[in-house]
């Protein structure tokens, strides 16, 4: 036995309208052609699918048997259906994303907010199990984005750049560096480095200044959360190195102070890695967008 969707409407339409005439008119085909494909169910089946000679027209137990089937599938046809015009038209998808900057969630929560009611019909998640191993995952279709301030030279893969940010020094108002203009790597030899669980060489102090000065602190102490971090800096219990969004609130309090690193400074660039074949897509690039507005107003001395 073959049955078909076309099938399955005709066996709802004419349950729902009570006959033959007004079932073709809502499937537009003509009372004869709906007349022979019944026939043709029928006899693929070797059942009767309406009880004859009834008005309304009724459906036999083989018939109801049928149009359970119908109700059941075809809403999740529509559905799927409807989905695929979301994604030919580029308003439904998918939008993993992985971060290998631990400081990133304090910016990206807020587009993702905004991102959600702009693309209602688009799955957003956060993989931050990901974070060490996230652009291979990439190529592996496993996230669809992955946010870095480590682009590569990787085949297929576009790395736009976000925004540039500085990472800053954060002491105690009370900590004797608090006297210096700025802070080099040598500074930190005698201190109590506090950071984020993350490997020394994706943390830019370490990347950027210290391993390359040969220069290990006295300490590394490991945190997760930004506000624990502060708070045991202005406690005096160790330093910090933050992005100069994360400390903009932090610059205005008496308790802490904050420095560059270096004379001239840091300056380093966050990238979304992207594959090449999603980075046009309307949604990626209105986050893309989205991303780059909100770094703008996070960098903006707070009043």
């Amino acid at each position: 036995m073959h049955i078909e969707f076309r099938h399955l409407r005709t066996i709802k339409a004419i349950h729902d309208t009570g006959g033959l005439a007004r079932a073709a008119d809502l499937l537009n085909i003509t009372q004869s052609a709906l007349s022979h494909q019944i026939k043709g169910i029928e006899d693929q089946a070797g059942v009767e699918l309406f009880v004859r000679r009834t008005k309304p027209l009724r459906l036999s137990a083989a018939g109801l048997k049928m149009l359970e089937a119908a109700e059941a599938i075809l809403p999740r046809v529509s559905a799927l259906e409807a989905e695929f015009e979301g994604l030919v038209a580029g308003s439904a998808g998918r939008l993993h994303i992985a971060i290998e900057c631990h400081a990133c969630f304090e910016w990206l929560f807020p587009v993702l907010e905004e991102f959600r009611k702009a693309w209602p019909e688009v799955d957003v998640d956060i993989r931050p199990g990901l974070a060490f191993d996230a652009l291979p995952a990439l190529n592996r279709e496993e996230v669809d984005l992955v946010v870095s301030s480590d682009p590569e030279d990787i085949a297929d893969t576009d790395f736009t750049p976000i925004f540039d940010y500085e990472p800053v020094f954060v002491a105690s108002s009370q900590h004797p560096l608090a006297e210096k203009n700025f802070i080099e790597a040598a500074d930190f030899a005698g201190e109590t480095l506090i950071t984020y669980p993350v490997d020394r060489p994706r943390l830019d102090v370490f990347s950027q200044l210290l391993i390359p000065e040969g220069v290990v602190p006295k300490e590394v102490r490991q945190v997760e959360l930004t506000a624990v971090i502060l708070l045991l800096v202005a406690s005096n219990r160790g330093v910090a190195v933050l992005p100069d969004w994360v400390v903009r609130e932090v610059r205005y309090n008496s308790d802490y102070v904050t420095r560059p690193l270096t004379k001239s400074g840091i300056t380093r660039r966050l990238y979304a890695a992207t594959r090449s074949e999603d980075a046009a897509r309307p949604f990626m690039a209105h986050l893309l967008r989205s991303a780059r507005q909100e770094a703008v107003k996070l960098q903006r001395p707070s009043k």
